[in-house]
C-alpha cells in the first residue's frame, strides 16, 4: 500500500531514506525496480515478506529499491539475513540517505536488456567508518594526513555458485575528506575474468567453474580469491589432536582494481579495496551439483585416515559432537558470513579543474560532464589527490560481525 515517505537529498536528487515503512508504491505511485521485492522467507523466518519490503528508498530513477534494514523486525520477528552496519550512523548519511540495493544493475538492464545482472538481495552489506585520519600522496608520501569519512554498499554473496562464474559485483563508493576530497559512484565493478575464480588458499590457480551471467560480462583488473574443495581438505579436515584452521579453508577475499573513466587510460578516479568474508556457508566442488560444497556438512565428515574438523566453528555449531541435524540454512550454523571487513587502501582523484558530475555508463565507463541515455551520475570532487596507501591501507569493519538472532545461510 501507499506511504508517505520522509525524504533526503541523495546525491543532489531527493530520494527517501526511511526504515519501518509499510510497504510502498513509492511517491507518487513509482515503479518498483528490478531488485525490490524478490526477497521470501524461508522456514526458519518468521518476518513476513511485507514486513520485509517495507524497508525501501526511493533510487535517482524514481524507482522503488530495497534498502538497509536490521536483521530483526517489528516485535523482534527475524528476516534470517543482514546487511551490514546501519548507514544511519554515518556522518555521511545525512548527504546519501541508505544507498538503494540494485540501482547499477538496474541501468545496466535498461541499457543491455538482453544482458542483465541481477543479484541476490541478502548479499548487499554496508560498512562505514566516521573520521579516518588516512595519508596523503599514497606511498611513499610525507605526514599530511586528512580525516574522513567512508561509506561502501558491496554485493558480495557467498552463500551461491554466484561468484563462482560471475565477476559483475555492485558497489557504491562514497568518501568525504577535510581537504577537499570527495566521491560519490555507483557502479558494477568487474572483479577478474568471468567464469572462473581464483583458489584462495594457494592464491595461484585458476579454476575454471562455467559461463557467466551475463554472457558478455567484460574481463576486469582484481582477484575473486574463493575457497574450493581442495582448500577445505588441506586445513579443514585435519588428524586428532589438531584443530582446523578455518581461515585458510574457508575465508574469501575479493581484491578490486576499479577505475571512473573517460576511455581507457584516462581515469577520473581510482579506488582499489578488498572485501573480506569470514566463514562463508559455501565453498566451490565440481563433484556436486551446483558445485556448491557446504561448510557446515564438512563437520561431519571424517575421511579414511580419521581426520576431521575439530574446534572452532564446528564445535560451535554442531554442540560439540551432534552427530547429525545442523543444515547449512540452520540459524545454529556458525556458517553464514556474517563477519565481514573492508580494507580501504587507496583512492586516486586525477579530475583537477574538471567538473565535479560525471555521467558514466554501469561499468563507470565512457565518462562525460554531459548526460547520455541509461548513464549514472557519479560525483567526483575536482581535485587531484591520491588518498591511502596502496594494497596496505586500514580497515573499516575489522573484527564486527553482524550475526545476530536468527542470521543463517543465505546470508
Amino acid at each position: 500500500m501507499a506511504t508517505s515517505l520522509c525524504r533526503v537529498a541523495v546525491l543532489g536528487v531527493l530520494g527517501t531514506a526511511c526504515s519501518g515503512q509499510d510497504s510502498p508504491s513509492g511517491p507518487g505511485g513509482a515503479s518498483t525496480s528490478r531488485a525490490f521485492g524478490i526477497w521470501q522467507p524461508g522456514s526458519f523466518d518468521t518476518c513476513t515478506k511485507e514486513q520485509h519490503d517495507a524497508y525501501s528508498v526511493t533510487g535517482p530513477d524514481g524507482k522503488v529499491y530495497p534498502a538497509w534494514h536490521p536483521s530483526t523486525g517489528p516485535g523482534g520477528c527475524s528476516f534470517g539475513h543482514e546487511h551490514g552496519r546501519d548507514p544511519g550512523g554515518s556522518d555521511l548519511y545525512s548527504g546519501v540517505g541508505s544507498p538503494p540495493f540494485g540501482y547499477a544493475n538496474e541501468v545496466l538492464a535498461a541499457a543491455d536488456p538482453a544482458n542483465p545482472r541481477d543479484e541476490d538481495h541478502v548479499g548487499h552489506k554496508i560498512e562505514w567508518e566516521n573520521d579516518l585520519v588516512l595519508r596523503l600522496g599514497g606511498d611513499g608520501a610525507g605526514s599530511a594526513t586528512a580525516v574522513c569519512d567512508v561509506l561502501y554498499k558491496i554485493h558480495q554473496g557467498t552463500h551461491s555458485k554466484d561468484a563462482f562464474t560471475n565477476n559483475l559485483h555492485e558497489v557504491a563508493y562514497h568518501l568525504r575528506c577535510d581537504e577537499g576530497s570527495e566521491v560519490h559512484v555507483t557502479m558494477l565493478l568487474a572483479i577478474g575474468r568471468p567464469g572462473q575464480f581464483t583458489r584462495a588458499c594457494t592464491e595461484s590457480e585458476d579454476i575454471p567453474a562455467g559461463a557467466p551471467t551475463p554472457a558478455n560480462s567484460p574481463v576486469g583488473f582484481g582477484i575473486r580469491y574463493i575457497q574450493d574443495r581442495t582448500c577445505v581438505e588441506r586445513h579443514m579436515l585435519v588428524p586428532s589432536g589438531q584443530t582446523s584452521n578455518y581461515v585458510s579453508a574457508l575465508d574469501e577475499r575479493w581484491n578490486t582494481w576499479n577505475y571512473v573513466e573517460r576511455s581507457p587510460g584516462q581515469p577520473l578516479l581510482f579506488f582499489n579495496p578488498h572485501f573480506h568474508v569470514e566463514l562463508p556457508s559455501r565453498f566451490y566442488d565440481p563433484s556436486l551439483a551446483p558445485a556448491v560444497g557446504r561448510s557446515i556438512d564438512v563437520c561431519y565428515e571424517t575421511t579414511v585416515a580419521g581426520e576431521r574438523a575439530s574446534g572452532g566453528a564446528c564445535d560451535a555449531s554442531t554442540a560439540a559432537g551432534a552427530s547429525t541435524g545442523v543444515t547449512f540454512d540452520d540459524p545454529r550454523s556458525a556458517f553464514n558470513g556474517s563477519a565481514h571487513s573492508i580494507q580501504l587502501n587507496l583512492t586516486r582523484l586525477t579530475n583537477a579543474g574538471g567538473p565535479a558530475v560525471w555521467y558514466t555508463d554501469p561499468l563507470g565507463r565512457r565518462a562525460s560532464p554531459a548526460r547520455f541515455a541509461n548513464s549514472i551520475t557519479q560525483r567526483i570532487a575536482p581535485v587531484t589527490q591520491e588518498i591511502g596507501i596502496d594494497f596496505d591501507g586500514p580497515y573499516i569493519g575489522d573484527g564486527r560481525t553482524y550475526d545476530g538472532p536468527g542470521v543463517r545461510s543465505p546470508n
